[in-house]
């Protein structure tokens, strides 16, 4: 089988090629040239040349042809711009999920396919299999990686059936420290090189020297909201119907300047995100302040004290129908139906126990315990055991 991967210039994807070659597959390794801005990464380095040299390398110790296809203008208009505007709306954007639905497994995929591969390799960790329905259809399904400290199926959240149909995960089944030594083994350069931090496109990056580019700073104020506000210990009301339940737990609250107190300044608002607690230079205080509420039109910051304080959490979270995705279509709810799952918010979060509900009026996720900074903008996935079935974007 003719298999195309994407030599990212890191250990992962160069223990793919690697494994595919060792089961007899025609391998050719494809380099992404993604947007690049050098003037505002961090530590003078120069991502993209060094990954590229690297994978180059890992080729030709391989003896697998190598190209690099240069992808810079479609980064730019389908994630830097994305994530600029996202900001900009007081949203916090996912880049890595977009980047893997808009261009890893689409544009990257079909010119995978016009050059006659049948697959398209990556170093995720993550598994996809197939079964059959009793129509005789496969069904593919995108499980979990092995290692539970790197399992990166949520950045595949929002691929699609016919996008699984023609992925490989080659490493989903190991561990970390197993790649690792496999590079080892093989003298591969790439075996002890760091993994790689921070934008998916651009390496190690200040995210507001970064959002500055377009984002002209604007002065506001830091406004604390203390345990004893109002809204945090009024009485949960009887509710009419389960709808009107989720829509009370799944709002957020609308905070005033008059409901604290201003303690500091920053530099605009647009430039962080809910469950923030560094870069606000705020002191005077026994535990450090989280921002739980950003209000874009006054371009003020709301704080709260501790990484428990009240207005940190939710319990519930609205999703727009038309932005939830299911991998796997044949469980789509319909209007009125609810579905037991394990959900996460974020990357790296541990599932937690949650119900689905779809509703003419949106799709909900009730978890049964209160989440910390649930923030628009990013993706929740939802699983069955350690299979994600569904995303969906944080209204």
């Amino acid at each position: 089988m003719k298999i195309v991967v994407g030599l990212s210039g890191g250990v992962d994807s160069s223990v793919a090629a690697y494994l595919l070659q060792k089961q007899g597959h025609e391998v050719v390794a494809l380099f992404m040239r993604n947007w690049n801005d050098a003037s505002v990464t961090l530590e003078d380095e120069c991502p993209w040349i060094e990954d590229s040299n690297d994978a180059l390398m890992v080729a030709q110790k391989l003896g697998i042809p190598y190209q690099v296809i240069d992808m810079s203008e479609l980064y730019k208009e389908k994630i830097v711009d994305y994530m600029f505007d996202e900001y900009k709306m007081g949203r916090t954007p996912n880049p890595d999920v977009l980047c893997n639905r808009e261009v890893k497994f689409d544009v990257f995929m079909k010119t995978a396919l016009s050059i006659g591969a049948e697959k398209v390799a990556t170093g995720h960790y993550a598994q996809v299999n197939s079964t059959f329905d009793e129509n005789g259809k496969e069904i593919f399904h995108l499980l979990a990686g092995a290692d539970n400290n790197k399992d990166q199926s949520y950045f595949l959240c929002q691929l699609s059936q016919d996008q699984l149909s023609k992925s490989l995960f080659p490493i989903g089944g190991l561990t970390k420290p197993e790649v690792r030594e496999i590079a080892r083994e093989m003298g591969l350069v790439t075996a002890d090189k760091k993994d790689s931090q921070g934008l998916c496109f651009i390496g190690k990056v200040s995210l507001p020297i970064f959002l500055q580019q377009q984002l002209e700073p604007k002065q506001g104020e830091i406004v604390e909201i203390f345990k004893n506000f109002g809204d945090f210990h009024q009485e949960t009301p009887a509710f009419s119907s389960k709808l009107a339940e989720l829509q009370f737990l799944s709002k957020k609250i609308k905070y005033e300047k008059s409901d604290g107190k201003v303690i500091g300044k920053h530099q605009g608002a647009h430039y962080f995100t809910i469950g923030q607690s560094k870069g606000l230079g705020i002191g005077g205080h026994v535990e450090s302040c989280f921002i739980i509420s950003r209000d874009m039109e006054t371009n003020t910051i709301f704080v709260g004290e501790g990484r428990n304080f009240p207005g940190l959490f939710r319990k519930a979270l609205k999703i727009e129908n038309s932005e939830v995705h299911w991998v796997r279509d044949d469980l789509r709810l319909q209007n009125g139906e609810s579905m037991k799952v394990q959900a996460r918010i974020r990357y790296r979060q541990p599932l937690e126990e949650a119900t689905l509900y779809q509703f003419e009026d949106g799709f909900y996720i009730e978890f049964e315990h209160p989440q910390s900074a649930i923030a628009e903008g990013q993706f929740a996935a939802w699983y069955l055991d350690d299979e994600l079935v569904g995303s969906g974007v944080i209204a």
